[in-house]
């Protein structure tokens, strides 16, 4: 069953309430589909009038602010242990490769790399933890979490809903013209696509090849 199709399942305080839940615990450095849930949240608020957008979008904003700063709390106290226990539990996101990735970011971002880490899915789960690992002074992970967290959470809600409403309305005035002008859309991209790799491949394949560089001695 689609996430969606899912949420129209249960009340409307359970959509609210899973939303900043799920998204409080990917801040907190658990892996879990918080944007996708968001984003299917959102989407379903556009559509019926049960969710409210903006309920929806606090308890979003919540959810991250509050996951990451628990998640900070627990980088500081656990330390370069936590990370290793992490990557036992969590290989695949908590990698060496992935850890340094993310540590390299906030070394050369500092508190710019929570704010903006929000909007990558990898950041986004090391942001809290690794911000505490390092130790970072509070006041300035503190800003860029509240800021990053309602830019991130609320823009998306707003984003999403306002597309949605936009697009639901388009649809129902002209909803087989709008199929018609999509596949025809795709299809015209698919062969503009093919077309442009096609020669680009013909222009590689008569390329001359580089004539060799002489060493001296």
């Amino acid at each position: 069953m689609h996430v969606q199709e899912w949420l129209e399942t249960i009340p409307a305080v359970a959509v609210y309430v899973l939303v900043g839940v799920v998204i409080g615990l990917e801040s907190l450095g658990i892996p879990l589909p918080g944007e996708i849930v968001l984003v299917s949240s959102a989407l379903l608020a556009s559509q019926h009038g049960d969710i409210n957008p903006y309920v929806l979008g606090a308890c979003a904003t919540a959810g991250a602010i509050i996951g990451d700063s628990i998640g900070y709390a627990i980088g500081r106290k656990g330390g370069r242990p936590l990370l290793a226990w992490l990557g036992k539990k969590f290989p695949k996101h908590f990698s060496e490769a992935n850890i340094g990735l993310a540590e390299r970011s906030f070394q050369k971002w500092g508190m710019w790399a929570v704010f903006f880490g929000r909007f990558i899915a990898l950041l986004r789960i090391f942001a809290g933890p690794l911000a505490g690992v390092l130790h970072m002074p509070y006041w300035k992970f503190l800003i860029a979490n509240v800021f990053g967290g309602i830019l991130w959470a609320g823009g998306t809600t707003a984003v999403i809903y306002s597309v949605g409403i936009v697009a639901e309305a388009w649809l129902k005035r002209f909803s087989w013209l709008g199929l018609v002008l999509a596949v025809l859309i795709g299809v015209a991209s698919m062969l503009i696509i093919k077309n442009r790799a096609k020669k680009a491949a013909a222009e590689q394949a008569e390329a001359p090849e580089p004539a060799p560089v002489a060493v001296s001695d």
